[in-house]
């Protein structure tokens, strides 16, 4: 599904006076690409990606999906993954991952067969039966991850998702989201303050500014795929992206500081 945002801006009213968190934002994001959005802390990376989601309306601008408007109303066959973690504890692996297959009215049958198939693409089948507390934070996400997919979304929404996890749990789940990303073609948005993240799973990587943001570099990576996660880092065009992206986005660090 086609995301495109036309001059986009969200402001909020508080005691002081106007907020202006997002200025004007012009973004289009073709069918099955996987865009990154990066940028300094508070320039409204995650509420851009809530406006997307139709969790809010913008103030100005509009914001359509496949040229419907989204105007705070959730588009069809959307997933989203949040920042913190949204698994029920009381609930199982495969439990957690059919909730919203079962919200849907989706019969037991057809459950049953859709859970097992991401399971194993989630290299989760011998976990089945696992509850949350005996999973690893890695596995966490993995099945966090499992959830969306399993209503079948062509829209996929990622507020870092993975922004707790250490390098090693974080660099397999890159793996495994590309793998799953390949196979299934999804439109993917993920907001993440990790550039090396947003390089090797994008691709391209937009740069906001400071409050309020607008784009300052859209960057195509040049980089084909499939990609290898754990050697990209030390090739010649992973460093000159790196140097490109950075060139602009550390002088928004630096302001922001």
């Amino acid at each position: 599904m086609m995301i495109t945002l036309d001059r986009v801006g969200k402001a909020y009213q508080t005691r002081q006076g106007t907020t202006h968190a997002v200025g004007e934002v012009n973004l289009e994001i073709a069918a099955g690409e996987f865009v990154s959005i990066v940028g300094p802390s508070g320039c409204g990376k995650s509420t851009l990606l809530n406006m997307i989601a139709g969790f809010l309306p913008p103030t100005t601008g509009q914001i359509r999906v496949d040229g419907r408007v989204v105007d705070g109303q959730v588009p069809p066959a959307l997933g989203y993954i949040f920042q913190k973690d949204t698994l029920l504890p009381w609930f199982s692996v495969k439990k957690n991952v059919a909730l919203g297959l079962k919200f849907q009215g989706v019969p037991a049958a057809r459950i049953a067969s859709r859970v097992a198939e991401l399971l194993e693409l989630g290299h989760l089948t011998a976990f089945a039966d696992a509850f949350p507390h005996q999973l690893s934070g890695g596995m966490r996400r993995r099945v966090a991850l499992l959830m969306s997919l399993a209503v079948e979304p062509r829209i996929l929404l990622l507020d870092e998702p993975f922004g707790a996890l250490d390098t090693h749990t974080k660099t397999h789940l890159h793996r495994e989201l590309m793998e799953i990303w390949r196979k299934l073609g999804q439109t993917v948005v993920l907001v993440t303050h990790d550039l090396d993240e947003a390089i090797l799973l994008s691709d391209r990587v937009v740069v906001l500014s400071g409050p309020p943001s607008r784009v300052l570099l859209d960057e195509r990576i040049a980089i084909p795929h499939p990609r290898d996660v754990f050697t990209l880092r030390e090739t010649p065009q992973f460093v000159t992206h790196v140097q490109s992206l950075w060139s602009v986005l550390g002088q928004q660090f630096r302001a922001a500081a």
